[in-house]
C-alpha cells in the first residue's frame, strides 16, 4: 500500500494544467530558471510566485514548466497598504 502524498505535492498538483499532447509540444514552456531571466528576478522568487498560485505550472519528470506568455505578460499585485482617501 502507497503511503499518502505530502499536502504540498498535492497542492502543486491542483494548480498543474491539463493540457493536450498536441499543445505540450509547441515551445511555449520555459524552466523557472528561464522564467527567471525573463522577468529579470532570482529562481527563487519565481518560486515563491508559483507557490502563491500566481502561475499555471506543468510538471515533467520533477522539473516545472511555465507558460512563456504567462511569465512574459505577469503584472505584480501592488504591495503594501492601500493608501487612505481624503
Amino acid at each position: 500500500m502507497r503511503p499518502p502524498m505530502p499536502q504540498d505535492k498535492l497542492n502543486r498538483l491542483k494548480n498543474s494544467t491539463t493540457l493536450l499532447k498536441k499543445k505540450l509540444l509547441t515551445k511555449g514552456w520555459v524552466s523557472q530558471s528561464e522564467a527567471a531571466r525573463i522577468r529579470n528576478v532570482t529562481p527563487q522568487a519565481i518560486g515563491r510566485l508559483i507557490r502563491k498560485g500566481r502561475f499555471h505550472t506543468l510538471e515533467i519528470a520533477g522539473k516545472v514548466l511555465l507558460d512563456r506568455r504567462e511569465v512574459a505578460n505577469y503584472k505584480p499585485k501592488p504591495t503594501g497598504r492601500p493608501r487612505k482617501r481624503r
